[in-house]
């Protein structure tokens, strides 16, 4: 697109070249070797400035794109990282739940399990003791019957002892059985949870390929209209053609010319 200034340096050289041609006409030969020496000395000022221009056009247009992607990356990152933030924070209010629920199951099962009464059985020993006992007693010989009950008290409270042992063992097994269900269960809760983490890492990774991957397709394609431009500019330059007269006046001046000339 040209500008005013390429205009009025347009039309400058062209009054000059003008100005040229009037000079070799006229036979003012010393003259028309000066105004060639500006033409030339001009047009290669203007083929200097219009490659600058354009250098320091595709320059900010380069950086342009660098901005927009770092601006992007950078929305990109935020967003990913609110996203994942928002998904560890809800992961540990899941795990802390469950914590919870498993922690008032656990009271609710041991209350349950002291709750329930169980009566200890005696050994066949101990009933036949505790029948002789009575048995005794019934026939008056308290001697032997408190013997008796004495053998019969100490085998009880041995049965007793070892009914109670095997009663908290076997409530710790139980107990031990249910952490190991509600174990499993928060575990499984945070596979899941790391199943989806990795899910989004993935995703992440997916997402910044095609962000990279868009930034390198603009960035290859305005590379290539550069060069276009460039190489575009350096035929103009080549030809003569970037700093020719424009055609309407070049034809406007050349049917002038022609009518002087008759």
């Amino acid at each position: 697109m040209e500008t005013n200034e390429d205009s009025a340096v347009q039309d400058f050289l062209e009054i000059l070249e003008e100005h040229r041609k009037n000079c070799e006409r006229q036979g003012k030969y010393v003259e028309a070797e000066i105004a060639k020496n500006r033409l030339d000395e001009l047009k290669l000022h203007e083929e200097n400035r219009r490659r600058e221009a354009m250098r320091s056009r595709q320059i900010a247009e380069r950086l342009g794109v660098e901005e927009a992607h770092m601006l992007e990356f950078q929305q990109f990152n935020e967003i990913w990282d609110r996203k994942m933030h928002e998904y560890e924070t809800h992961a540990e209010e899941l795990v802390e739940t469950m914590k919870d629920r498993h922690a008032a199951e656990l009271r609710d099962f041991q209350r349950k399990l002291m709750g329930k009464q169980i009566r200890p059985k005696f050994s066949k020993d101990l009933l036949n003791l505790r029948k002789i006992q009575d048995t005794l007693a019934k026939q008056k010989d308290y001697a032997e019957a408190h013997k008796m009950k004495l053998k019969a008290d100490a085998l009880e409270a041995w049965e007793l002892e070892k009914w109670h042992s095997q009663r908290q063992q076997d409530l710790l097994a139980k107990e031990a059985k249910f952490k190991v269900a509600k174990q499993t269960e928060l575990q499984a809760l945070q596979k899941r949870i790391q199943t989806g983490r990795e899910e989004q890492k993935k995703q992440r990774h997916l997402d910044l390929e095609r962000l990279l991957q868009r930034y390198q397709n603009v960035k290859a394609e305005l590379e290539a209209q550069q060069n276009l431009e460039r190489i575009r500019m350096e035929k103009l330059v080549q030809s003569g053609a970037l700093t020719a007269k424009k055609p309407k006046k070049k034809n406007t001046r050349r049917a002038g010319s022609t009518t002087g000339g008759q």
